[in-house]
């Protein structure tokens, strides 16, 4: 069964994601042309010309994202730490002995400055691979990954635990507490980027965590922290970034709704 959400939710999002909407799009004009019917294909490719001008110029993905960023609170006060459980989809396969890491690198440095923080703190890290190409098999790069950046700052062996064979948040919540076994009175926290947080949190919650404390980290949306901000001073062509920020608000939405529906 969970090789068959897998499968599916990898289907169905690499039709959902907005960026193959424009590819999709100027098929169907293609297709409508080669047809001769004009009219039809002139309001698509308008339709298709609407799309593109309204997210390259609106950060529509950004205030989707802001949403999902505002859920749970950054640095929240604790006392005690008990294990630090990091999220894997941050890191790339290591090259030349050193650890490779994408956008959101923030999880694996926060989780780091919170180990030194707390250093009776167990640190987990939780991640495998999500190409269905790997399907049936556990590659291990992430986790490789992972050991070779925290050891290489640092941190005793004997407080890492690696976890390389989840595919998804809902493997990561469930292996990741078989792996551990916390007791009730322990107190944990949970490293991810900020907008996955709301879901990563529910999900870890469904398969048995208690006491787990949100400390999201690499925030994509809009902020108004900054002196003078305004919504104008995000109005621009940015097409490349506000269509990646689309694709992510999209799935974590959709992978929102996939998760409740199915009690994940």
């Amino acid at each position: 069964m969970e090789n068959l959400f897998f499968v599916l939710s990898k289907l169905v999002w690499a039709v959902l994601r907005p960026e193959t909407w424009i590819p999709l799009g100027l098929l169907v004009i293609a297709i409508l042309v080669r047809r001769k019917a004009l009219t039809a294909a002139y309001r698509c490719t308008l339709a298709l010309l609407v799309f593109v001008l309204a997210i390259g110029t609106f950060p529509i993905g950004s205030l989707l994202l802001t949403r999902l960023e505002k859920a749970h609170a950054p640095n929240p006060t604790l006392e005690r730490v008990d294990g630090i459980i990091v999220l894997g989809g941050a890191e790339w396969i290591s090259l030349h002995g050193q650890p490779q890491f994408n956008s959101g690198a923030e999880r694996f440095t926060e989780a780091m400055a919170l180990a030194i923080r707390y250093p009776d703190a167990k640190v987990v890290f939780t991640g495998g691979s999500g190409l269905l190409r790997d399907l049936g098999t556990v590659p291990g790069h992430s986790a490789d990954t992972a050991e070779l950046f925290f050891r290489g700052q640092g941190l005793e062996p004997e407080r890492l635990l690696l976890e390389s064979a989840s595919r998804n948040t809902a493997e990561n919540a469930a292996r990741s507490l078989e792996l551990v076994s916390p007791g009730s009175d322990e107190r944990w926290i949970l490293v991810t980027s900020a907008m996955h947080m709301p879901r990563a949190m529910r999900s870890f919650e469904r398969a048995g965590w208690s006491g787990l404390v949100a400390w999201p980290v690499d925030y994509r949306g809009l902020s108004d922290e900054g002196d003078g901000w305004s919504w104008r001073e995000n109005i621009a062509w940015n097409f490349a970034e506000n269509l990646d920020h689309l694709n992510i608000a999209t799935k974590e939405y959709v992978g929102a709704l996939a998760y409740d529906l199915t009690g994940r």
